[in-house]
């Protein structure tokens, strides 16, 4: 099984050159293409330096810029070079990129590096004033350390940034001995506002890429920890998977494979069922129907259908497997189908038990019918003769009790058999629905019990009546052994369509949902019955069970605790 892999990518972040130790620019995180590696690399070296290495790193650009300057000075106006208010101007510049190597920055406070862009802008001015209308287009360079000083997140210094501008003509022009007032507009005032917007403005920007970086941090490491969680849980499912005995199968939307555990792969039955259409047998619960293609349990899962312990067989005929098989959809968030999970719990050892305790109790309760009627026989011949007459009450309760241990039996072979022996005939279902209220009422009355019918009138089926009078005897008999306090048993029956529909509702203790699961399986009896004593041997829902399905019927029951119990059978109606 493969596992989920991936890895928390880093920020590729883009740093501002930064004097101080605890003001770094915003980071962005950006797609970058094949320029990635290296822009993370130059990352990881500037986020290495230290306080010395920011500074002279910010304060490199101006310098190479002016280097430049200086060669295009010598080369295409060697007169200016000459100049020593020039040549001043640019010693200016030196000695700066002399102090941000030699100055420990680390040991000052962390505002001190601010005096460096300061004084550079105040240098770009003398140099730019020195140079004559020639060399004007150096107050672009103070974008340099105007930008230097906006960037960080105090607001302060957008203020210096702003001040510094007016500083780089008023200091130059006094310096020199000129005034002010006389040079040219664009240095006096516009130069200032646009320095103070290009501040403000890369103030805003910083601060928003610095919120943005943070945000960014926070969610990488909640991704980092997620991650981790995600690895952890993988690992366990793994074992998991690995571990069981139930093959679990994962499949897409078009029913194709994603994931199979162990158990899949090495049961040769199911593994064939993992590969192309047309390589693996699948038969349904009778062994000898086979499953189509649109059928099996990973299309129909895939489709979206929900099911649960529904009984397969996998294999050729003479090692064919048996499997409890549940399956469930995968959905997005949406609600989108996105695939299916299937698990396969092999069950052929449970069904062969299963079939070895029917087939000895049919054989047990076979082998006692014959004594016990021979035994009722008997009996009735004793108490035909006369001269018994003085214990002949004891002999009635002796023929009654082996009269009702004979239907025990006779319902043992049936549940064992799973069919009942059927004589059909037209008979009025309403009609045996009064018989067995009215068969049942004395009983009723003694247990505090209000037995009453409500039946439509005629109700008429092909049916046995004798085996329906037995469900319909069944069902009350429970409902009022479930209502020890008294209360309340309705009989209902009526026409719905084609179908005729009778209901027992008492109103006695109910049903947790995990009995209502249980109440047709043979021999379950409630844990609340067992408590109470209550008697019974778990077999009158299982049989009625087996005699209405043999009519072509079903039945089904709701409940809830403390709220009474509805039983419901449905029967086909006679069409005339």
């Amino acid at each position: 099984m493969n596992r989920i892999q991936g890895s928390s990518s880093p920020l590729r972040t883009l740093r501002r050159a930064a004097g101080s130790n605890d003001d770094r620019s915003p980071a962005e995180d950006v797609p970058l293409s094949d320029d990635a590696p290296l822009i993370e690399g130059i990352d990881r070296i500037f986020g290495g330096l230290g306080a010395r290495g920011r500074v002279v790193l910010s304060q490199l650009p101006l310098s190479v810029t002016l280097f430049l300057v200086v060669v295009a000075a010598a080369i295409f106006s060697p007169a200016t070079l000459a100049n020593d208010t020039f040549r001043l101007a640019l010693l200016a510049h030196v000695i700066l990129f002399g102090l941000c190597l030699a100055v420990p920055w680390g040991r000052l406070h962390p505002e001190a590096f601010t005096l460096i862009p300061v004084l550079d802008c105040v240098a770009i001015g003398l140099t730019r004033h020195a140079g004559g209308p020639s060399f004007n287009i150096l107050s672009l360079l103070l974008v340099f350390p105007v930008v230097w000083l906006s960037v960080g997140r105090h607001r302060h210094r957008v203020v210096l940034a702003v001040l510094a501008a007016v500083l780089s003509t008023v200091v130059p022009a006094a310096a020199l001995g000129s005034d002010p007032a006389q040079a040219s507009m664009i240095r006096t005032i516009f130069l200032p506002l646009v320095m103070a917007a290009i501040a403000v403005t890369a103030h805003v920007v910083a601060g928003a890429l610095y919120r943005q970086r943070r945000t960014l941090v926070r969610k990488d490491r909640d991704l980092a920890a997620t991650l981790a969680e995600s690895v952890q849980r993988q690992g366990l499912l793994d074992a998991v998977l690995s571990t069981v005995d139930v093959g679990v199968w994962v499949v897409d939307e078009n029913g194709q494979d994603v994931l199979t555990n162990r158990a899949m792969r090495t049961d040769p039955s199911l593994a064939r069922l993992t590969r192309a259409a047309g390589s693996a047998k699948l038969f349904h619960g009778d062994r000898t129907t086979l499953v189509q293609p649109e059928g099996f349990p990973a299309a129909r899962a895939s489709r979206g259908e929900a099911f649960t312990h529904e009984l397969y067989w996998a294999g050729e005929e003479t090692e064919q497997r048996a499997y409890s098989v549940s399956g469930r959809a995968i959905r997005s968030l949406d609600g989108t189908n996105t695939g299916a999970v299937v698990t396969f719990a092999e069950v052929t050892a449970l069904i062969k038990a299963l079939a070895a305790k029917d087939n000895f109790v049919a054989t047990v309760s076979h082998e006692l019918r014959t004594p016990l009627t021979s035994i009722l026989g008997y009996l009735e011949l004793v108490l035909d003769e006369p001269g018994h007459e003085d214990i002949a009450p004891e002999l009635r309760i002796v023929e009654r009790n082996a009269g009702n241990l004979l239907g025990l039996v006779n319902d043992l072979i049936a549940v064992a058999s799973e069919s009942v022996e059927l004589v059909l005939r037209d008979t009025d279902i309403a009609d045996l629905l009064a018989a067995a209220v009215a068969a049942h009422q004395a009983r009723a009355a003694l247990c505090g019990v209000a037995l009453v019918l409500e039946a439509d009138q005629p109700l008429t089926a092909r049916v046995d009546p004798a085996r329906i009078q037995q469900v319909l005897g069944n069902l009350i008999s429970n409902a009022m052994k479930y209502s020890p306090d008294g209360g309340r048993i309705t009989a209902r029956a009526r026409r719905n369509g084609k179908e005729l529909v009778c209901s027992i509702t008492d109103t006695g203790i109910g049903m947790t949902e995990e009995d209502q699961e249980q109440a047709f399986t043979k021999f379950f009896r409630s844990a609340r019955s067992r408590d109470t004593a209550i008697p019974g041997a778990g077999l009158g829902l299982p049989i009625s069970k087996t005699i209405i399905e043999g009519h072509g019927g079903s039945i089904g029951l709701t409940s809830a605790p403390g709220e009474g119990t509805t039983v419901t059978f449905t029967l086909p109606a006679d069409p005339r």
